[in-house]
């Protein structure tokens, strides 16, 4: 097992700040940028939590 200084648990991604969106359309938008941030932390979160059990 990991020791947890080798492992650290994720840490959840900024979201954008209410002016970093432009409003103007942009592909991709900043809020598109952290959804995909987001659903990448969630999935390495949950792996990490199958290596920590005792995290819970």
């Amino acid at each position: 097992m990991n020791a947890p200084d080798d492992d650290p648990r994720p840490l959840a991604p900024e979201p954008p700040l209410p002016g970093d969106c432009c409003d103007s359309g942009c592909d991709p938008c900043v809020h598109d940028l952290y959804t995909d941030e987001l659903t990448l932390y969630r999935e390495r979160l949950a792996r990490w939590k199958e290596r920590h059990p005792e995290a819970e």
